[in-house]
Formats: C-alpha cells, structure tokens, sequence
C-alpha cells in the first residue's frame, strides 16, 4: 500500500497535518467550533493520521493524553517521536517501510501494536511492554523461528499474527509457535485449539523445558532483587542503610590493594580474624537502634493521622449538624412565603438574612478551631526532632566507634609491619612472602607509607557511609511526606474556607431572588 504513495512529496508530521487530522475526527456538529476557537492537543485521545505519505514520525509531544494512534499506510522508515505518548494503548504502524522495532521503550501501557507489512527482519527492543495483548508482524522479513522465543517475556499476549513472513514455510512453524508460547487464544486469525496446543507442547517439551527452567530462575532473581530493593529503601527510611552485616566492612577492604599485600605479614590474619567481628558488631547495634527508632516514629505518625482523622471527622459532622439544622428550619418559611401578608413575609426574610449570617458565623468558627488544633497537633509532634535524634545518635555512635576500631587495628598493623621489616633485616624471617609483599620491608618509609595509604582508605569509607546517611537525613527532611506538615493544614483550611464562602453565597443568592420576584409580584 505505502508504495503507492512513492510519487508523491514525502511528509513530516507537523502542527498543520495534526490540526487538521483532529478537525476531520472531530463529530459534524462541533467540527466549524473547534475550526474557528482551536483545540487543546492535550484534551485528544484518539489521533489518526493514515494514507498521508508520512516520512518521519515528529510533533506528537503535545498529545500527551493520547490513547489510540494510528500510523498506518504511510512510508515512514522509523520508529522515534514517541516518548512522551505514554498514555498509549494502540498503536497501528502497519504499512510502512520499517526495518527496525525500536523507539517503543516509554510506552509502557500499550496493549495493541500493529506492525504488519513493514520490512523488520527481528523481534526485539520490546521488553518494557508488559502489557502487549495484541500483537501483529505478519508480511515481515522475519526468517528465524528461534526470534518467536523473544516472544514468551509477554506474559499477557493472547493473539499474534505472524504470517506472511519466510519462516512461515517451514512445516513446523505453527507447532513451533505454539509450543514456545502456549497460552495464545489466536494464531494468524485463526483459533488455537486445545488438540493443538496439546501436540505442539509435546513435540517441543526438550525445546522448552530449559527455557521454563532458566526463566523460573531468572524470575527468582528478580523477585530476590526487588526484595533487597525494598529492604533498602526500608533502612534507607531508618537512616540505617549499609550498616546491616558486613557492608561497610566489605567496602572499606573492597578496592584496598594494600591491604591485601599487607594481609601476608606473618601475625595479620590472627588480626584480621577478631577485627571484622568487633567492627560489624558496633555496626549492627546502631542499625538495630535505627530500625528500633524508625518503628517507634512510624506509630507516632500513625497515631498523628488517627487522631487528625477522628478530629477532622467530628468536626465534619458538626458541621453538617449546623447545616441541616438551618435548612430544615428555613425551609418551612421559604416555602410559606406567599401564604403571609407581606409585611410579614418581609420580615421573615429579614430573619432568614440574619440567620444565614449566623451560619455563616457558626461554620468559620469551627474551621477556626479545627484549624488551630491542627496547627498545635503538627507543631507538636515530635515526629522530625525524632529523626534528628536518632541520627545524630547514630552519626555519634558511628563516627568514633568505627574510627576508634580502624585506629587501634591500624596501630596493631603497623607495629606488626615495622616488627616484620626488623627480621627482615636481620634475615629472621621464616615465611614465604610474595615478590610485591617484599617489595614493601624494603625499607621503613616504603612499608609505612603503605600502612598508611591502606588506613586512610578505609577511613575514607567510613566518612563517606556517615556521609551518605546524612544526606539521605536532609533528603527526608526537605521531601519527607510521612510525617505530618503544616503546609497540607494550611491546604485543607484554605479550601474549606471557599467552601463555606460559596455555601453562603448560594443562600444569599436565593434569598434575593425569592425577595425580587415577592416585590414584583
């Protein structure tokens, strides 16, 4: 179809093409509306812009909202452009003169794609669509059957059309299919039936039994990778990351070379194997504390959001109390107006005015209070000076007790290393060392200086743990969302403020309406 149009100029998508496209989808009877006062590209859903001659896929970005695209029977030759239509669902690109599946990586929620009739020789760059329903690649250049394989990541892909492509003469081709993805409901329009399912599964069970059990591992790891992210973030909250374990023990010794020359010198390992325990035991107790403390904050939130909920509630149903209460007294009277004299109905409208002033009165002033209760409920949580005490217990308790650890060790080392240069001066040295480790009893200044070099790296790795909680700390403080704040008491008395204005407004509305038309009558 695409080539018919090889004739003709060539065009890019630009704001004329799309404006127009809208106009003709847009209903008959609102088409000359939208001509003459525009549209929003923000407000459209649905965007077709087929059998235009289009060459290169540009200016989408402001239909940020679109669900429905329609690409087809142009001579576009790649996919781009699509980034910021993340709204996507469906998506026809069919009849084109694509070579490669690309530019689809943000749209995440698409449930139907078209490629059919374009000119792609593999099935790839399709891995964030998880949603993918629907999807057809018929009259491609695809000539490996393997390439389907990709396929099985679609957990939720239930019609597929494949045909047309060279790989389609093969006389295994649909029991291939089928077996490597067995829970299609419809092959190449056609309905996959049980029977087949049944014999495909069994002709290539040597064939997929590896792929099941290679992907139960590979989702095993996922969900062992999501767990530890989560575990992460949980300590992250506590301010407590990486001082779980080993951590930060592993980190300091992780890229220290030094350290590892050094590890040779005889008496070392005997002071490397009590180091490490007394190091991550002063680590584990302060991430024991954090968690300990995060807990306790979390209740106190919880109890915070309890008690501005029961708050808020009793408010709230004082005021309907106030409300229906005025309602139901003013409603006899409005309705009896024109049974009275009207002298008397004047009157009774002064009495109404007077009480919506009342009203209005009784409902600001319990906002009035609410809002002071919130102010002195979030000034008063204790909530953010928890956070700052538990850190700075944990900065304090960190700071000098690892240093204290790596300074002792250090100071061990380095009498074991200056003890170790001696014999080896005096030709006293039993061991067996490496070339590199006796490149350093070279001299005093070589050794030392090495001793140093490794002791000031893994003070680096302690700073730079106490640093990163910190950071994290002041993270929190500035974005934190899970502690109260004065800034949503202010939002919500703000609105209800309006609220009340509106309501009073409404009534005072009426009543002049309903004191004209007694006037006039």
């Amino acid at each position: 179809m695409s080539q018919l149009y090889n004739s003709i100029e060539p065009n890019i998508i630009d704001d004329e093409m799309v404006q127009k496209a809208v106009e003709e989808q847009c209903p008959e009877d609102i088409e000359k509306l939208v001509k003459r006062e525009g549209i929003n590209f923000k407000d459209v859903t649905e965007l077709q812009l087929s059998f235009r001659n289009i060459l290169q896929i540009d200016n989408l970005w402001q239909f940020e909202n679109l669900t429905k695209l329609q690409l087809d029977n142009n001579i576009i030759e790649k996919i781009e452009a699509l980034e910021s239509l993340v709204h996507l669902v469906w998506l026809d690109l069919s009849f084109n003169n694509i070579e490669v599946i690309e530019g689809l990586d943000t749209l995440v929620k698409l449930q139907d794609l078209s490629l059919y009739n374009n000119r792609i020789s593999k099935i790839e760059h399709m891995d964030t669509l998880h949603e993918l329903q629907i999807f057809s690649i018929g009259k491609n250049n695809l000539t490996t059957l393997e390439d389907v394989i990709y396929l099985r990541r679609f957990k939720n892909l239930r019609t597929l059309n494949l045909s047309g492509n060279p790989f389609c003469d093969n006389e295994q081709y649909m029991l291939f299919v089928v077996a490597h993805l067995p829970d299609l409901v419809y092959l190449d329009f056609k309905l996959v039936s049980d029977t087949t399912v049944k014999v495909a599964v069994l002709t290539y069970q040597d064939h997929t039994k590896p792929l099941e059990h290679e992907e139960a591992q590979a989702l095993a790891q996922l969900e062992e990778n999501q767990a530890k992210q989560k575990e992460l973030e949980y300590h992250k909250a506590a301010f407590v990351e990486y001082l779980n374990g080993s951590f930060l023990f592993d980190s300091m010794y992780a890229d220290d070379t030094e350290a590892a020359k050094l590890a040779h010198l005889p008496g070392v390992g005997d002071l490397l194997q009590a180091y490490p325990s007394w190091f991550v035991s002063v680590c584990e107790n302060l991430f024991n504390y954090g968690l300990k403390e995060y807990e306790k904050r979390e209740a106190e939130v919880s109890d915070f959001y309890e008690s501005l909920h029961e708050a808020l509630t009793a408010n709230q149903q004082e005021g309907r109390k106030i409300i229906l209460d005025f309602e139901n007294r003013n409603k006899r009277v409005m309705l009896s107006y024109f049974s009275f004299s009207y002298d008397i109905a004047e009157s009774k409208q002064a009495e109404y005015k007077e009480d919506i002033l009342q009203l209005s009165e009784a409902l600001m002033t319990l906002e009035m209070l609410i809002s002071d209760q919130l102010e002195v409920r979030v000034k008063h949580t204790p909530v953010r000076p928890h956070i700052q005490n538990t850190v700075g217990v944990i900065f304090l308790l960190l700071h000098p007790s690892c240093r204290d650890l790596e300074n002792h060790h250090h100071e061990k080392l380095l009498e074991i290393s200056i003890t170790t240069l001696e014999k080896s001066v005096k030709n006293e040295l039993d061991e067996d060392l490496p070339d590199d480790v006796r490149m350093l009893l070279g001299d005093k200044t070589t050794i030392v200086n090495a001793v140093n070099a490794s002791h000031g790296s893994r003070l680096l790795k302690i700073d730079k743990r106490e640093s990163d909680i910190l950071s994290n700390t002041y993270r929190g403080w500035g974005t934190d969302r899970s502690g109260p704040s004065g800034g949503d008491a202010i939002d919500r008395n703000r609105d209800r403020v309006k609220e009340i204005v509106q309501y009073i407004d409404n009534l005072q509305e009426e009543l002049d309406n309903t004191e004209i038309l007694e006037l006039t009558k």
